[in-house]
């Protein structure tokens, strides 16, 4: 079994949570967002959650990975 980091966390909680891409998001949304979807979820199931979409949606799931990625980096730069 690994051990997850935070960022590893934050951007499974982003991916699995209720923000798009298409949406304006500034920082504090995408933090809300971890914090509420890494509450609801927890981070395994975060994890369980990232885990079907790749499965079911891979051809989604690459491009929303790379998207949450990128906007956690940004969000939590400071």
């Amino acid at each position: 079994m690994t051990t997850m980091t935070i960022d590893e966390a934050r951007v499974e909680a982003l991916f699995v949570s209720d923000l798009q891409r298409s949406q304006d998001l500034g920082d504090d949304a995408v933090r809300r967002a971890v914090d509420h979807t890494i509450t609801r979820h927890g981070a395994r199931g975060c994890a369980a959650l990232v885990a079907q979409e790749f499965g079911e949606h891979p051809e989604t799931a690459v491009s929303r990975m790379q998207w949450a990625l990128s906007a956690i980096r940004t969000a939590y730069a400071a």
